[in-house]
């Protein structure tokens, strides 16, 4: 029999799948440039589609720069998200370049470094309580020598939603990240570029100082040390995301931020607040919680016309704590004791939250619980 010719949607299909496949090789090979996954949809309305890529990427950055995203699709996933046209440029904010890429629809890929992010999310799925709290974790990929988990995608059932990142803790660093005493010029010079007047008189005149010492300075101008929380950056519905945002430290400063980024929704706050009470009992009763600093994660919050969000993400340097120590993450960090602020930021950031002014709820939306949207 004479073998069948391919239709032209098969055709394309093979097309996208090898495009695919290279554009995976060059990411995991580090080559990847900034426009590698950039859709070729907009043969018409050039500037329309140009104009919704950008918001979409810039949306879907912050969010990818909260949680660290950094995994290359599959090939059957990309080619997915290719024919249905949903794939979108990418614009990277800040940390490792080329190093985010979508998965299927309602997933995202994360690339395993650092710690071992794969066995916290496995060990959050074994609390079910958890799990409502958390991004969905879905599975466990080798591709080549990488190795990537997947992840609900947060953004996916939005329509162009205001976004938030809001990093919990009094401490953000590992301990065994300023084991090292050993004082450094290059510190130094880091501090002295923020504040000319910050280091001591024997630090100007050694000229150097530790790493303790430089990370907890840099966390003291922002509202870090005093509340257990600051504001990371946030994205306004049309705009371009807001990330110059860690010299916010005052609670005043804090609450006119919280305030332009809810507009005057008391229909959002009301529910936020709901969502972040419920995210604070669940991690009070977790058993997983009191044997495990959880430190620089962050609460990534959503909210569109008739939705609302909020979620604990970024695992990366999550660790377990010895068999005797149990916390409560509300006592003041001291090294050895493993507490890094994390509920009494979530307790302050609650706080913070009922201070913000709010108008009525627009006639249109009706306030509801608050919602986690599953993949």
């Amino acid at each position: 029999m004479d073998a069948r010719k391919p239709t032209a949607i098969e055709a394309i299909d093979s097309a996208v799948m090898t495009l695919a496949v290279q554009q995976l090789r060059s990411l995991i090979k580090g080559a990847a440039s900034k426009d590698s996954w950039r859709s070729g949809c907009c043969v018409t309305g050039k500037r329309q589609c140009r104009k919704q890529h950008e918001d979409s990427s810039l949306l879907k950055f912050l969010a990818l720069n909260a949680l660290e995203l950094s995994a290359p699709a599959s090939d059957a996933l990309l080619r997915s998200q290719q024919m249905q046209g949903s794939n979108q440029a990418w614009f990277q904010l800040s940390g490792h370049p080329d190093a985010f890429a979508p998965a299927g629809p309602g997933t995202i890929w994360k690339k395993c470094s650092g710690g071992d992010e794969k066995a916290v999310y496995e060990a959050l799925a074994g609390e079910p309580e958890l799990r409502g709290i958390t991004p969905a974790y879905l599975r466990h990929v080798n591709y080549g020598s990488q190795s990537f988990i997947e992840l609900q995608d947060l953004l996916f059932g939005f329509r162009d939603p205001h976004v938030m990142d809001v990093k919990l803790g009094t401490r953000t660093f590992l301990e065994s990240e300023v084991e090292n005493t050993v004082a450094r010029h290059d510190l130094y010079l880091k501090m002295v570029g923020v504040d000319p007047d910050a280091p001591t008189e024997e630090e100007h005149n050694s000229q150097a100082v530790t790493k303790m010492r430089y990370m907890q300075f840099r966390e003291q101008q922002s509202s870090t040390c005093s509340l257990g929380f600051r504001i990371e950056a946030m994205k306004f519905r049309g705009s371009p995301p807001v990330t110059d945002l860690k010299r916010v430290k005052s609670d005043e400063e804090v609450i006119d931020t919280m305030s332009l980024f809810l507009g005057g929704r008391g229909d959002v706050r009301q529910r936020l607040l709901a969502r972040l009470a419920e995210i604070k009992n669940v991690l009070d009763q977790s058993v997983y919680f009191k044997k495990h600093e959880v430190v620089g994660s962050s609460i990534l919050i959503l909210y569109d016309d008739t939705k609302v969000g909020a979620w604990l993400i970024d695992f990366a340097k999550t660790r377990e704590v010895p068999e005797d120590i149990t916390l409560n993450h509300r006592v003041q960090w001291e090294p050895g004791n493993h507490e890094e602020g994390f509920l009494f930021g979530l307790d302050n950031l609650i706080k913070v939250l009922g201070k913000v002014p709010s108008k009525s709820s627009p006639p249109n939306v009706t306030p509801t619980k608050p919602l986690a949207l599953k993949s």
